[in-house]
């Protein structure tokens, strides 16, 4: 089996990237997804965020996510905080999820801090998804309704595009000039070692 981290800054096109493998049969660990679940569901996460916010961090058995996002993006030391209860957690997930897929030559993991969370020695290959700036603002302002400045608060709160790229074993660019799918099926191509796999 081969373990491919998918990462990239918000807006580069992670998810994309991410849908091109399901087309090809490759099962796909989102693991934003997976986080938001199972803050609601592990009791261990749940106690930790009430701890940190109080009560109301949980409303009508949701997540409160005005309440978490400001907590979150208000100090790096918040987001440590939270990163601390819930990366444990996914990780032991993301393993569990591994190893009901043994049989297939391929997965992946989608997470946008794949290299801050720690995921990236869960995975035996790193890509990272590029996209210039100003598409990536112009992607997530039309997309989530953001401001430019709610957009740019989230870009810094994230690893340095340079940085990521210094890690990556492979650089996918999406910037609407090159064909993401010939991208991709390089990629496999290469991480097969066999010219097709």
């Amino acid at each position: 089996m081969i373990r491919i981290g998918i990462t990239g800054g918000i807006g580069s096109g992670k998810s994309v990237v991410c849908r091109l493998l399901e087309v090809r049969g490759i099962p796909v660990y989102d693991s934003d997804t997976a986080a938001k679940k199972l803050m609601l569901t592990d009791p261990e996460i749940r106690r930790g965020l009430i701890s940190l916010l109080g009560e109301e961090v949980y409303k009508e058995g949701q997540l409160n996510k005005p309440l978490l996002s400001s907590f979150l993006f208000s100090d790096p030391e918040h987001a440590a905080m939270i990163n601390h209860l819930v990366h444990p957690v996914v990780r032991t997930d993301f393993r569990r999820w591994t190893a009901a897929r043994r049989n297939c030559f391929f997965i992946a993991m989608e997470s946008a801090i794949l290299i801050e969370s720690g995921f990236a020695t869960e995975v035996d290959k790193v890509v990272d998804v590029y996209a210039p700036l100003p598409l990536r603002l112009k992607r997530v302002m039309e997309r989530d309704g953001s401001t430019e400045e709610q957009v740019m608060q989230r870009i810094h709160s994230q690893m340095d595009d340079k940085q990521k790229q210094k890690i990556a074993d492979i650089i996918l660019r999406n910037d609407e000039e090159r064909s993401l799918i010939v991208q991709v099926e390089h990629m496999l191509r290469e991480f097969s070692g066999i010219g097709e796999y």
